[in-house]
């Protein structure tokens, strides 16, 4: 199912889509779509990293939360400069969770 979008958008923003879509070679609602799908994605994966940067979720869930693996997570962990946090509870949830796959 999908449903329908309206919204008003600065003259740069217009701009900026007829680049891409000429890039591309796609129409603009397929160029809205994937800059949207990215940017979804891209909240996500922040919203992950914070929580996990707050100790609020484990490494597995946060990777899970992005919708990545568990390696992606640690490399995008590594690259934002934040501490590996692991304790004896991550770890029982990180081997339940890997039994459960």
């Amino acid at each position: 199912m999908t449903e329908i979008i309206s919204t008003r958008i600065p003259e740069e923003i217009a701009e900026a889509l007829r680049e891409i879509e000429e890039e591309e070679k796609a129409d603009r609602a397929t160029v809205v779509r994937k800059l949207l799908a990215n940017a979804i994605q891209q909240w996500k994966m922040q919203k992950a990293l914070r929580l996990y940067r707050e100790g609020k979720a484990t490494l597995w869930r946060a990777a899970r939360m992005a919708g990545v693996t568990l390696r992606e997570m640690m490399e995008l962990a590594a690259k934002e400069g934040i501490q590996f946090q692991y304790t004896k509870k991550d770890l029982e949830e990180d081997i339940a969770a890997a039994l459960r796959v």
